[in-house]
C-alpha cells in the first residue's frame, strides 16, 4: 500500500517519505480500514519533529492519531457486518508518553482495534470525520467535563484554533454565554456568526474589555488554549471555585504555577489530554457527536504524497481551519 512515513524525527521536508509498505491485516478484535482522509493535528507534527525531546518508539512510524475511512474487513471476534460501515478513527497511535503504535492514519489501509472505529454519523463527511478524534473529542471534554453548563458564562482562549472553534460550538448548543479570544481580526466575523463576541487578545485593555462584556462578572469556566501565555489572566478572571480547563501550555511546556492566587479562590484546574479520556468521557462524546452537527472548517486538502507541505501549514499555524490529506 502506499503510505508516508519517517525513520528519525526532524523537519518534515527531510524525515517524511511517500511510498510502498506493506499492507496490515486485522488481527483478533481489530478492524482494517481503508482510509479516506487523515487529520493532521499539533500532536502529530509534535511527534514528528521530535519535540520536546520525544523519540523515535518503533524504527519506522506513519503519522498522524485521526481519520475516517470504511472498514475492509474484520479479524476474529469482530461481527462481519461491519464490513463497508463508514467509521471515523482516534488514537491511530496511542498517546504521548508511551510506545504505541507504529501505523497511523496516513496510509491507504490500518490497522486498530474494533473500538477505535466509531460509526461515523450521516452528518459527517470523511475529511470532517478525520477531525473528530483528537479536536473535536478535546472540545467536548473542555467544555463538559464538570457537569451542565446552561446559563454559564465561559471565556474560551483562542476560539479560532481547531479545539476552540469546536469548544465554542458545542458551549452554544448546550446554553452557555460565550466570549473568546482571538489574535486576528479576520477571526472577528467569524465568532460573531456563531454568536459569540470576541475579543483581541492583544489589545492593551484585554482585562478590562473581558470583564465590560460580562458586566463586571468574572467566569464560571475558561477552556485554555495555551496556560503558561494566559495563566495570569485566567486566574484573575476565573470566579470562586470555577473550573480552568487546560489542554496545551506550548509557549512553556513547564510553566511555573501560581499556586495561593488559585487556592485562594478554590479554582478547579483541570487538564485535558484528547489522548487520555476517562472511558465514560468517551462514550459521552461519540454519543454527542453522533446526535449533534458541528462546522468543521477544513483549511486545505492536501494529497498522500504532499504531507510534509500539510505538516509545515500545521506548524505555522496561520489558517482557520484543519489540514487533511485525501487518499
Amino acid at each position: 500500500m502506499r503510505a508516508v512515513y519517517y525513520e528519525r524525527t526532524g523537519p518534515a521536508d527531510e524525515v517524511l517519505t511517500f511510498g510502498d509498505v506493506p499492507t496490515p491485516t486485522a488481527g483478533p478484535g481489530e478492524v482494517l480500514v481503508r482510509v479516506m482522509a487523515s487529520g493532521i493535528n499539533p500532536a502529530d507534527v509534535k511527534r514528528r519533529a521530535g519535540w520536546g525531546g520525544m523519540e523515535m518508539a518503533h524504527p519506522k512510524v506513519i503519522p498522524h492519531c485521526d481519520g475516517a475511512g470504511t472498514i475492509e474487513a474484520v479479524g476474529a471476534g469482530v461481527d462481519v457486518s461491519r464490513v463497508g460501515q463508514p467509521v471515523w478513527l482516534w488514537n491511530a497511535q496511542g498517546g504521548y508518553g508511551e510506545v504505541g503504535r507504529a501505523g497511523g492514519t496516513a496510509a491507504e489501509f490500518i490497522a486498530l482495534p474494533e473500538a477505535q472505529a466509531v460509526p461515523l454519523p450521516d452528518h459527517y463527511t470523511m475529511s470532517e470525520g478525520a477531525c473528530l478524534g483528537v479536536p473535536a473529542m478535546t472540545a467536548h471534554r473542555c467544555v463538559m467535563s464538570d457537569g451542565p453548563i446552561a446559563g454559564h458564562t465561559i471565556l474560551v482562549q483562542g476560539g479560532a484554533g481547531a479545539v476552540g472553534y469546536l469548544a465554542l460550538q458545542i458551549a452554544k448548543m448546550e446554553g452557555a454565554r460565550l466570549i473568546t479570544t482571538i489574535s486576528s481580526s479576520d477571526n472577528a466575523d467569524r465568532m460573531r456568526a456563531i454568536g459569540v463576541e470576541p475579543v483581541d487578545r492583544y489589545s492593551e485593555d484585554l482585562m478590562a474589555r473581558l470583564l465590560d462584556l460580562t458586566n463586571g462578572e468574572a467566569f464560571d469556566r475558561v477552556i485554555e488554549v495555551d496556560f503558561a501565555a494566559n495563566q495570569k489572566t485566567d486566574t484573575q478572571l476565573i470566579k470562586p471555585n470555577g473550573t480552568i480547563a487546560s489542554y496545551s501550555s506550548t509557549s512553556d511546556p513547564k510553566p511555573r504555577l501560581d499556586y495561593y492566587a488559585l487556592a485562594s479562590k478554590g479554582a478547579n484546574l483541570r487538564f485535558i489530554q484528547g489522548f487520555a479520556l476517562p472511558e465514560e468521557s468517551r462514550h459521552q462524546g461519540v454519543e454527542w457527536l453522533s446526535k449533534n452537527r458541528l462546522e468543521i472548517p477544513i483549511a486545505e486538502t492536501f494529497s498522500l504524497d504532499d504531507c510534509a507541505t500539510a505538516h509545515s501549514l500545521v506548524e505555522k499555524s496561520r489558517t482557520f481551519g484543519q489540514a487533511v490529506l485525501a487518499i
